[in-house]
């Protein structure tokens, strides 16, 4: 930017198919990500195994604009969740996240998620990476509202962890051991799943709360079937899971690559 600053935030990539059959890779960000950047191409920055363990960091090209200032990306209508399809190297396309992995509306109810269960969220805070590599850095928090669904009466939830920038459009899972009670009997299966993406943080007064706010991938799943066919049906859920909630910013003064 103009200004000495650059912006920064979070995406992650899904594993879709084309209508006419053929696979394709979907990035996934927060909207006000993409719609902060000013010029009409943004970076995406892949890390490549070297052959003596060691890892680069190898930022390419991402064309989000048109020649004529068009935005490239499809935006969902009513929430901060924006898809582009890209190009991808072959390495990470076949390491795209499964569409499958998206949570669906029941997804929730069947694992029996709610406040106080744990959820992992990836993230460049103030635009800051785990190393050299560019790797993000790995946080958790616990669900801290309730209820957490569905998503078309409750489209976003509560994460108890900081929020910085940076952090928007990052992923938040679920990945553990899950144990039941069926009867008298303990059963254990492995949850995995992709419950949405950080789009904001809490502040009130202008003074953070220390709360993120996530919204719920069945948000990521209307998006991406929008890219073919802006008919497609959406949830035009407008209920705010807190009110006083304000985007958290992608943008931050970093220094130059």
């Amino acid at each position: 930017m103009g200004d000495g600053t650059r912006t920064v935030g979070t995406g992650f990539l899904i594993a879709d198919t084309a209508p006419d059959g053929t696979p394709r890779t979907v990035l996934v960000t927060a909207n006000h990500v993409l719609a902060k950047m000013p010029g009409a191409e943004a970076r995406i920055g892949y890390r490549i195994s070297n052959a003596d363990g060691s890892w680069s960091y190898s930022p390419e090209p991402l064309k989000i604009r048109s020649a004529d200032g068009a935005q490239l990306w499809t935006k969902h209508p009513s929430r901060d969740v924006a898809t582009i399809a890209i190009t991808a190297p072959e390495a990470f396309a076949k390491a795209a996240i499964p569409l499958q992995w998206l949570a669906e509306d029941d997804t929730f109810q069947v694992n029996r998620v709610g406040a106080g269960d744990e959820m992992m969220a990836l993230g460049f805070p103030r635009g800051l990476a785990a190393n050299q590599a560019g790797f993000p850095i790995l946080r958790s928090g616990r669900v801290a509202s309730f209820p957490v669904a569905p998503a078309k009466v409750f489209p976003t939830f509560l994460l108890d962890f900081t929020v910085f920038p940076g952090n928007s459009g990052g992923p938040v899972f679920m990945s553990q051991a899950a144990h039941r009670r069926v009867g008298a009997v303990e059963s254990g299966q492995d949850v995995q799943f992709i419950a949405g993406l950080l789009t904001q943080q809490v502040e009130l007064n202008n003074e953070r709360l220390e709360i993120g706010i996530v919204t719920h991938a069945k948000f990521i799943r209307e998006t991406m079937s929008l890219m073919d066919d802006p008919r497609a049906p959406v949830t035009m859920a407008s209920n705010e899971v807190v009110t006083g909630a304000k985007a958290a910013s992608a943008m931050e003064s970093v220094s130059p690559d």
